[in-house]
């Protein structure tokens, strides 16, 4: 479960923020995670959970939003979003290639924004 470093990961990186802008209240935080990060979002609301407890930041609303996989075709150069679940294989739907696909987005793991007072 990497989620636990992860959401302690957020933790460090908005109590920075917190302390750049001078506001000591968290509301909420938005973070994007492509399809690629493998990050369980259930996972990460626990872990943020644990996480905060007993501290500054309990109560913040964590949201999560998926950044949706999008590649393009080695073969044919056409962009797509693979459907396949399990994304072992990526068949491009203009010309069948299966494999060597440029990833264009989908592997993102970032703090999209933050409320605070």
């Amino acid at each position: 479960m990497h989620e636990m470093s992860i959401a302690q990961s957020l933790i460090d990186i908005v109590d920075q923020e917190m302390k750049k802008h001078g506001v000591t209240k968290l509301l909420k935080v938005k973070v994007m995670h492509g399809r690629l990060a493998n990050v369980v979002p259930e996972a990460l609301h626990f872990a943020w959970q644990a996480l905060t407890l007993e501290t500054p930041f309990e109560g913040a609303e964590l949201v999560t939003e998926e950044v949706p996989l999008k590649v393009r075709c080695k073969q044919c150069g056409i962009t797509f979003e693979p459907e396949d679940a399990t994304l072992l294989l990526m068949i491009c739907p203009q010309c069948g290639e299966e494999f060597g696909h440029e990833v264009l987005s989908g592997k993102e793991l970032y703090i999209e924004n933050l409320e605070a007072e």
